[in-house]
């Protein structure tokens, strides 16, 4: 899931890029200043046409279609991928996209500074900000300015196990102000990664990260002077080789991945090249963009992984933890009360905090047992999975919360409620390729008429006219499209998707200040990996929790029913 606030775009060499509260589309042409505050989106492709609002709706509402009774959506390719990475990739999602300059306006910085943080980079800024000795966001950090500050949970009784607060388990909170909105509100340098509990939870998990890293160098006795540059190269090096070796081959054909990583890009922003005059090629220059291409469409492949429901812990085990309850119990999205989730009352919920009944058990959200051989730490009930990469997104997507997008305004039963709508109109916007272009442009093979129309039990688009289904065919918007593609390849994304996504991965990771791309020599580090040169999500929760039950899963079991008399 992600958060679906932007409503324009700043396209380099094309302007901005917006609609009007009529759905009007216009095009701006910034200011030197606006052009500085924007973040930077670049177009890969060519320009596509706009479709029909009427026939999107029709699309969307067959991608939310409410499953027949006793009809479970598909889960993702073989081997499942774990529900934990579809979260994951929202909270990448959030690190590339993060402006980390917005308070650095008005201040002495560079234009290259500036344009620097408007710039995708996987260098967990969404976690450090600008780091402990700027003056604005020093206040992420630990008095000792090398730690990052965590939270407590709010004791809830009358379970002993949850009657107590936790320190660690919720994010840092303001707690301070004249609302309970303003007390609820995380004090991270990314909002976002409090708009559902599971981000939340992944977020927190980076941050303890951090600082067990931190005392790991601290063990080596590395000089206090040092502890924070180093620990946080270490940290953005292991995530990079993280999301490199275990995230993407989980979401995209590892054929593509290995090519990319290994050969290097082909068509987004691929390495300088002098022309016939001994002139760079490039037209972007030094600094990346993000194609809107991706933005818009390749990566809300995370959207169609989302269940409906989880086995979260202990308490709230069985499918208990609902879709919309990890909304609420956030203070982005939800306000921590389930019986009055109004997210415009500044006044609403019943805590200021996480309550610790809703800590996260990391077991039931990454397979500890099968990839990290820790029979000990199998979850439960069995592994959440995540739902396969396809055409059909869960039901309660059909009418999100409107905290989760900053929806004032907007009337019960629109379909503007509908995370699917939002996303086909919103290609619309900035006039996205169809498929066929895409695909056309990338060299890879274009999907059959049938492909399109029946895929293999997706959305079932027999809701058209012959002239929709005909322009559909035509001119397929591209985020369906890349959905199609994976759901005919078993849950993974291939072709157009596929590339697009490898790419701005491989593109993010090179220009980022820390760059495991630009030390082809590193490998993770002894004693924080698990296995020599391995280091995968578990190996990161295990390293965190120092590979503890109790830590990774704070609640425990459930209490077994007592056989029958």
């Amino acid at each position: 899931m992600k958060r679906h606030m932007r409503e324009n775009y700043f396209v380099v060499g094309e302007g901005i890029l917006t609609t009007d509260e009529h759905g009007k589309k216009h095009r701006e042409d910034p200011t030197p200043l606006a052009e500085l505050r924007k973040f930077r989106f670049s177009r890969l492709g060519r320009k596509g046409e706009a479709h029909d609002e009427l026939l999107l709706e029709k699309v969307a509402k067959a991608m939310t279609v409410k499953p027949a009774e006793g009809q479970v959506q598909p889960v993702s390719a073989d081997p499942p991928v774990p529900a934990g990475f579809t979260y994951l990739g929202q909270f990448v999602d959030h690190d590339l996209t993060l402006d980390n300059t917005a308070a650095a306006l008005g201040e002495h910085v560079t234009v290259a500074e500036l344009i620097q943080g408007r710039s995708p980079a996987l260098d967990l800024d969404s976690v450090y900000g600008r780091g402990p000795a700027d003056a604005a966001d020093d206040r992420f950090y630990a008095d000792d300015k090398i730690h990052l500050k965590v939270g407590q949970t709010a004791a809830i009784g009358p379970d002993p196990g949850t009657n107590v607060n936790l320190n660690g388990y919720d994010l840092p909170r303001v707690t301070q102000g004249s609302t309970k909105a303003e007390r609820q509100a995380a004090q991270i340098p990314d909002k976002r990664n409090d708009e559902n509990l599971v981000v939340a939870q992944t977020h927190l998990a980076f941050q303890r990260f951090h600082n067990r890293v931190v005392d790991f160098l601290v063990d080596r006795s590395v000089p206090s002077t040092q502890l924070f540059d180093r620990a946080r190269e270490l940290v953005v090096k292991h995530y990079q080789w993280m999301l490199k070796t275990d995230f993407l081959p989980r979401i995209v054909d590892k054929s593509i991945v290995d090519d990319v990583f290994t050969n290097g890009r082909k068509f987004f922003e691929p390495p300088v090249k002098l022309d016939d005059h001994g002139n760079p090629s490039r037209q972007f220059g030094d600094t990346p963009t993000m194609p809107i291409e991706f933005s818009v469409a390749a990566y809300r492949l995370g959207h169609s992984m989302v269940r409906a429901a989880y086995d979260w812990n202990r308490v709230f085990s069985g499918g208990r933890g609902t879709l919309r309850l990890l909304f609420i119990f956030s203070g982005t999205s939800g306000n921590f009360d389930p019986f009055n989730p109004n997210v415009n009352d500044q006044e609403s919920g019943l805590f200021e905090r996480l309550p610790t009944n809703w800590t996260v058990d990391w077991r039931r959200m990454y397979d500890f047992a099968g990839e990290a051989g820790r029979a000990d730490l199998a979850a439960p009930n069995g592994i959440n999975l995540a739902q396969r990469i396809d055409t059909l997104l869960v039901d309660p997507l059909a009418e999100l919360p409107l905290g989760a997008f900053g929806g004032k305004g907007v009337q019960a039963g629109s379909p503007r409620l509908n995370l699917a709508f939002r996303n086909l109109v919103r290609a619309n916007m900035v006039n996205l390729a169809s498929g066929q272009q895409m695909a056309e442009f990338l060299g890879v093979g274009k999907l059959k008429d049938d492909e399109l129309l029946n895929g293999a039990g997706g959305a079932k688009l027999d809701t058209l006219t012959e002239a929709e289904r005909e322009e559909f065919l035509q001119r397929t918007p591209l985020w369906f499209y890349i959905l199609r593609e994976a759901e005919l390849n078993g849950g993974r994304l291939t072709g157009v998707g596929g590339r697009i996504v490898a790419e701005v991965f491989h593109r993010a990771m090179e220009a980022s200040r820390i760059s495991i791309l630009r030390d082809p020599s590193w490998r993770p580090t002894p004693g924080i990996a698990s296995k020599a040169g391995d280091f995968r999500m578990v190996d990161l929760l295990l390293f965190t929790f120092d590979g503890r039950t109790d830590l990774l899963a704070p609640l425990g079991n459930e209490t077994p029913a007592p056989p029958p008399a």
